[in-house]
């Protein structure tokens, strides 16, 4: 058998996890258990459910599921714990800096309001990042599904936050509704307010939607964005601007994007030039973490270590990790390519 290098230990950052999302499987059991939630039997099986989000009934199961977790999250103390176990994950994995994404409308309602669930997020953030020695940010996010005003309402939040740890600003939900044009008064807030503009597109939707995102929303990185592929001129425009993707392999093929891994279209990017920066995504609903992610481009795409030590300094630029942090995780991509394969 081939010896190849440790993918858990080649040093990245984390650009793609949304927040309910990168609950361990075991902590949701505990937590329906002391709430006394009925989980589905795709959130009890053990294994991943079977989703298909390409229709509307299909991406409608997959948040009706995700719904059904983040009512399990009802406490600080489960934001904490949430915070410290996707971090604890993240480590394990060789992430070096992690930027978690959350939209704090849907957990104000149990946390006490807006501001409280943010600040709680926040705090959550920090003492994780204390106690393991992970950095982490938080990416405020906004609905598709929600009116334009709200998404200008949490902007104005995550302005206010920058200080204490929001970096950027997103667009999630099914972008088959509502026009990105619309949500453009929010990102400006967000951007003129010194954040990142990381919203969502090139999913669902084809290269269009990716386009709406960097003539509508200015993106700097963009969630997903796979669909570029169907447009080598749009491909050539994301490399010319160094854009980043935001690729997660594994919740394409689970939601339907790509019929098998083979087909996500990381070597088309990667032979593009256009950054990428893998990501988990939701691991709670599609089973796999980060390094998981990166051994999808080792056995499905070829990506030689070489090329996957590449990928990592990538995702770690495209960051918004300090200067002296991205330094130092580069000499240390650096380190693990150059250390001989045990």
């Amino acid at each position: 058998m081939e010896r190849v290098r440790d993918l858990r230990q080649l040093p990245k950052a984390h650009l793609h996890l949304h927040f309910t999302g990168s609950m361990r499987p075991a902590t949701l059991l505990d937590l329906a258990d002391k709430y006394g939630v009925h989980l589905p039997e795709a959130l009890t099986s053990g294994k991943p459910p079977r989703l298909s989000a390409t229709d509307e009934r299909g991406w409608f199961r997959f948040q009706r599921l995700y719904d059904i977790a983040r009512s399990c999250l009802r406490s600080p103390e489960d934001i904490q714990r949430l915070v410290r176990e996707a971090a604890q994950e993240d480590v394990r994995d060789g992430s070096r800096w992690l930027e978690i994404q959350v939209d704090p409308t849907s957990y104000a309602p149990r946390l006490g309001g807006l501001i409280p669930a943010l600040e709680i997020i926040l705090d959550a953030v920090d003492r994780a990042s204390r106690d393991t020695g992970l950095g982490i940010r938080v990416l405020v996010a906004a609905n598709r599904m929600k009116h334009p005003l709200d998404a200008r309402t949490l902007a104005r939040l995550a302005v206010r936050y920058a200080d204490r740890g929001v970096v950027g600003f997103g667009l999630s939900n099914d972008e088959r509704r509502g026009l990105a044009r619309d949500f453009d008064r929010a990102f400006a807030i967000a951007r003129d307010g010194g954040l990142l503009s990381a919203p969502h597109g090139g999913e669902l939707s084809g290269p269009a939607s990716v386009r709406d995102c960097l003539d509508d929303l200015h993106a700097a990185r963009i969630g997903h964005g796979v669909r570029a592929a169907e447009d080598p001129v749009l491909l050539r425009r994301l490399a010319s601007r160094g854009v980043t993707c935001e690729v997660c392999p594994a919740s394409n093929v689970a939601l339907g994007v790509y019929g098998k891994q083979e087909d996500v279209p990381l070597r088309t990017f990667y032979d593009a030039g256009v950054p990428m920066a893998l990501g988990a995504d939701d691991p709670l609903l599609f089973g796999a973490r980060l390094a998981a992610q990166y051994e999808i481009a080792r056995t499905a795409h070829a990506f030689t270590d070489a090329e996957l030590a590449e990928l990592a300094r990538q995702s770690v630029r495209a960051s918004r990790a300090p200067e002296e942090v991205r330094r130092a995780v580069l000499a240390d991509v650096d380190a693990w390519l150059a250390a001989p394969v045990p």
